[in-house]
């Protein structure tokens, strides 16, 4: 059996490789080829008196291997002065981390591999929001506006430069230093021009693509801030602000991020930063953790079992533009996108999607279409060109 560590992996996989590999493994979901189970965390009281231990898998089987990942974390939510609200997690120490990959074989049931997932769970995640953006956003978007400056906006820049012509980022974080220190290294890893600024409306201001790569437990930009064109994306589940719903006429998802069972006091959704979770300790001991929250943006991203729609290939729906219409935008018009978001084209679904539809909206005389898509824990659409493809149920 291997031991493949996070050196290893930089050395030998690529962003590109990866956005192909989950490309790939996404299509094949529908016909049962590809498998997975969300996210399932595990919470469990620790010593410390503001955090809790959590335990957290996945797993999934494609092409003859089987992987689960594993994690474990003692997590806290630290509050500021200035009112930033985080989720903090570290193994043994502040600083160091612990993620694990087994790779085992579906041929023989053989032990293939333990891997460190550091460097492949920034690419997984990252690769997955680049899948996003090369199917729904604008062919011509060239400008990123990054809120956050810590490894896994990194591997966003990075990922979307892989799918789309990147000339321009624009980071904020609320540390001068670190924001400073991206701008740096990004602009010479990416020989793109990353300008640090200092506020995040200015990053996201007259950008074509948002991301938001923050561990906050409250939402890091205003709604408003939304332009017409934009493609959104997000790391964390509370990013998003709760009138950001409204920018978004139509809503996507595949799968789900968390298992879908009745909640009770030891199994519930939306506790911190977990999509689902089996929490253990006393009712004393529970009260460390964060409240739960599940806004109009959460909602959007947790549709009920009821609104799940499996795409088939026999049926489509109205498309949301003309027959014969061109991808590229009209003159004069700019349709919002996201992941969030429909991309300016007829779409049929290549895996199991829900929508939930809602009016469009009108501006200087032209519909605006906007739109929501998650997969889930990889945030992206993911969807063949060779096949129009276009939503499915309206959930009314």
């Amino acid at each position: 059996m291997l031991i493949i560590n996070n050196e290893l992996v930089a050395q030998l996989l690529t962003m590109n490789e990866c956005i192909q590999a989950q490309e790939a493994a996404f299509k094949k979901l529908p016909s049962g080829r590809a498998i997975h189970r969300p996210r399932i965390d595990m919470y469990y009281p620790c010593r410390r008196e503001d955090g809790y231990f959590r335990w957290g898998t996945m797993e999934g089987a494609c092409g003859g291997y089987f992987a689960i990942r594993m994690k474990s974390d003692i997590i806290v939510w630290p509050r500021d002065k200035s009112g930033s609200w985080t989720e903090e997690k570290y193994c043994r120490e502040p600083g160091t981390y612990c993620g694990l990959i087994l790779l085992v074989s579906t041929d023989n049931a053989e032990p293939l591999a333990f891997i460190n997932d550091g460097a492949i769970q920034h690419m997984r995640v990252g690769g997955g929001a680049a899948i996003g953006v090369k199917y729904l956003s604008r062919e011509d978007s060239h400008t990123v506006g990054m809120i956050g400056s810590g490894g896994m906006a990194r591997s966003f820049l990075e990922a979307f430069t892989c799918v789309r012509d990147i000339h321009r980022c624009k980071v904020y974080s609320p540390t001068p230093q670190n924001r400073e220190a991206f701008a740096r290294e990004m602009s010479r890893r990416l020989q793109i021009e990353v300008i640090p600024v200092d506020n995040a409306r200015d990053a996201v201001k007259g950008v074509d693509i948002l991301s938001s790569c923050t561990d906050s437990m409250k939402p890091v930009y205003d709604a408003d801030w939304i332009e017409p064109g934009m493609h959104v994306t997000n790391v964390g589940r509370r990013e998003m602000p709760d009138a950001s719903v409204d920018k978004f006429d139509v809503v996507i998802r595949q799968g789900t991020a968390g298992l879908q069972m009745k909640q009770s006091e030891r199994f519930q959704a939306e506790r911190g930063l977990s999509p689902a979770a089996f929490i253990g300790g006393t009712v004393e001991e529970m009260k460390r953790l964060p409240p739960k929250i599940l806004n109009r943006a959460s909602a959007a991203m947790t549709p009920s079992i009821k609104t799940a729609a499996r795409a088939a290939t026999s049926r489509t729906l109205p498309p949301l533009f003309p027959a014969g219409q061109s991808a590229a935008p009209a003159p004069g018009r700019s349709p919002s996108t996201a992941m969030w978001g429909t991309r300016d084209c007829n779409f049929q679904p290549s895996a199991p999607l829900s929508i939930k539809k809602q009016k469009p909206r009108v501006s200087g005389g032209r519909y605006q279409r906007t739109g929501f898509c998650r997969i889930s824990g990889i945030r992206a659409g993911v969807w063949d060109r060779e096949v129009n493809l276009w939503p499915l149920t309206p959930d009314t």
